[in-house]
């Protein structure tokens, strides 16, 4: 006998116990789960008194019995109780006739097991703050594939300085801003996009347990569902990348640990630092510390110089001395390190050759309003500069002119870059005043209170990609849209034309991220260096249903819903459609919650956006236009799957 048809035994045997969980000799399920959910204590009691059931379901952690409540109520929700259940194929992949499963014992049950994390993770609501968002769907391997094909995009527009206008193809010089489901959006990106992105730049949901909450995105599931949740967008997302491509993830204290080991196991041949940025220099109030830091993982190919140098700040730079001093400093000691050093205006306008051997100049000589400085100390030695004559051409920029009290000119040098450190601390990465005033900026009455400081991301970002003005950066957290302006900034310093391409699933992408991108187009104090973009949605099919069952609040607009899937939307096989109507006493009896969960698993999990492939289908009234659209993306990439 397997465990499942054990556990099911003995549950049933223990539920006998209680009469009113009973009605005419069938089990109330809401009823009990009802109960479970309130942690009824006579219920739990009679439960963990039953060894395989303690063994199963719950977990010791320092002497006290944790009951796994959610684990147990998706096991008996969905187990076979009763023979007339309109879920009780829910679970099951196996033998059908005339549509419908065979019926046999749980000793042998095909399944494919896939912890997908995907169907649950729209998050198209800011408040359905659920403890656990996603419900782990058990889905063949051909399910899979047809889940995660190339999905439609539709209703693209191009929003440039002039105007917006509806668009008809893509070009690798268009930035792109996608709002969809972002695995989903990852896998379709994956047909234009492997292989080519150079730094892929993600601020996923933190998973906090405070109430110091800093996202919009649901931040309340349980550490393996977040790490599956991750592990599924890190390993797509690293399909995408160039083979000296780098990847960025910020995270804070709660999962940074966890996030590392995850990372180690994606990414063996790359390695990993966890660098620390203070965002809050005011603090995050916490029990027994202020938090003013968060952590970023860079993950970059191993034994590679793949991180540049950091450009220093005025006051960071030591300058010391062009001129060498102490042993083997004289002119003797290299000859060709003794020139002129020409300026006018006391600024550094050219190099003169040089000197010969017999000629012994003054320290500074004025020839026609030019300055020629020697490398002469101020007791006259005739020493030598730290750069011979070949080579100090390519440091001028490390050069400036200094005066002495007296009058007499000299040359220093100083280091305007250097190595990044581990720990970065910046005013301008203060998330307040960088992130939530300058956003509120661009965009007044936006939903963010924490948002990143556009200058910390634009510091993460140059340290990967600021020598590739051509670089394609992606983020699928998109959020406000930060590393788009951090891009945007990029380009303007240097006139690049790095693209970037963001990838968004909750309902602000055009309330939020458009408004933001297209504020930046408008912004005089840019130079508009790449600045126009191609905003699209992947075509919602079953998806579309999906948040009108989350939005709904009466039972009436349920019923209306439910004839509406029944001759609209695409089925799932495995649920008796006809079942699921206040006419059927089982359905009848569920929470209004409970109903909502019913319908949606009722709708086919690889509909939910519209597959690429079936673009012609004139099911879907897809206009010419979206069609050409589609065509230039996906098959102008050099990719084939």
């Amino acid at each position: 006998m397997s465990i499942e048809t054990t556990l099911v035994s003995r549950v049933n045997e223990i539920l006998k116990g209680f009469d009113e969980y009973w009605v005419d000799g069938v089990l109330n399920k809401p009823k009990v789960i009802d109960a479970i959910k309130d942690y009824d204590h006579k219920l739990l009691k009679a439960l963990l008194s039953d060894e395989v059931i303690k063994e199963t379901y719950s977990t010791n952690v320092e002497g006290a019995i944790i009951f796994k409540q959610e684990e147990f109520i998706d096991f008996f929700r969905y187990k076979d109780y009763w023979n007339d259940s309109y879920t009780r194929y829910s679970n099951e992949i196996g033998l059908a006739n005339e549509g419908r499963y065979l019926r046999y014992n749980t000793d042998v049950v095909l399944n494919f097991p896939y912890k997908d994390t995907v169907l649950e993770g729209g998050m198209k609501k800011d408040d359905s703050k659920r403890e656990e968002i996603y419900y782990h769907s058990i889905l063949a391997k051909e399910e899979i594939d047809l889940l995660f094909e190339p999905k439609v995009l539709a209703n693209p527009k191009r929003y440039s300085i002039n105007n917006v206008e509806e668009v008809t193809d893509f070009s690798e010089n268009d930035n792109l801003i996608l709002k969809g489901n972002n695995l989903l959006a990852i896998h379709s990106l994956k047909k234009r996009y492997a292989g080519k992105v150079d730094l892929i730049y993600i601020d996923p949901p933190y998973n906090v347990k405070s109430s110091n909450n800093t996202f919009l995105y649901n931040n309340k599931y349980n550490r393996s569902t977040w790490l599956v949740f991750m592990q599924n967008r890190l390993k797509a997302a690293k399909e995408l990348l160039t083979p000296e491509g780098a990847m960025i993830v910020a995270i804070d204290e709660n999962e940074q640990a966890y996030l590392g080991v995850l990372i180690d196991e994606i990414f063996p041949n790359y390695e990993k630092h966890l660098i620390t940025i203070v965002h809050n220099p005011r603090g995050i109030q916490g029990t027994n510390f202020s938090y003013t830091n968060e952590f970023v993982y860079f993950i970059i190919p191993k034994g590679k110089k793949t991180i540049i140098d950091r450009k220093l700040s005025e006051d960071e730079i030591s300058w010391s001395p062009l001129r060498n001093w102490g042993g083997e400093s004289r002119r003797e000691d290299a000859k060709n390190c003794f020139y002129p050093i020409i300026v006018k205006d006391n600024e550094i306008v050219g190099f003169g050759d040089v000197t010969p051997d017999d000629v012994h100049p003054e320290k500074n000589e004025v020839v026609d309003g030019y300055t020629y400085i020697y490398p002469i100390d101020a007791s006259g030695v005739e020493r030598k500069w730290r750069y011979a004559r070949q080579t100090v051409e390519q440091i001028k920029d490390m050069l400036k002119c200094v005066e002495s009290k007296d009058g007499i000119l000299d040359i220093q040098i100083g280091k305007d870059f250097g190595q990044y450190k581990t720990v970065w601390q910046d005013p301008r990465y203060d998330a307040n005043g960088y992130g939530k005033q300058l956003l509120g900026k661009l965009v007044p009455d936006n939903p963010f209170t924490f948002p990143k400081s556009v200058y910390a991301v634009y510091d993460c970002l140059y340290a990967v990609v600021g020598n590739k003005k051509d670089a394609i950066i992606l983020d699928f957290f998109a959020g406000s849209g930060t590393t788009g302006h951090a891009t945007m900034l990029l380009n303007d310093n240097d006139e690049g034309n790095r693209k970037y391409i963001l990838v968004e699933q909750m309902e602000y992408v055009e309330s939020v991220i458009v408004e933001r991108m297209k504020s930046l187009i408008h912004d005089d104090q840019l130079k508009k260096q790449n600045s126009s973009f191609i905003y699209a949605e992947l075509m919602e099919q079953n998806s579309s249903f999906i948040r009108l069952i989350e939005e709904a609040t009466e039972e009436s607009e349920l019923e209306e819903l439910i004839s509406d899937i029944k001759e609209n939307a695409f089925l799932n096989f495995k649920v008796e459609i006809d079942r699921i109507t206040n006419e059927d006493e089982d359905f009848k009896s569920l929470s209004f919650n409970e109903k909502k969960k019913v319908i949606i698993a009722s709708l086919d999990n690889n509909q939910y956006y519209v597959p690429y492939s079936e673009i012609d289908d004139s099911t879907y009234g897809i206009g010419e236009g979206e069609k050409s659209f589609n065509h230039s993306f996906y098959q102008g990439g050099m990719k084939d799957e």
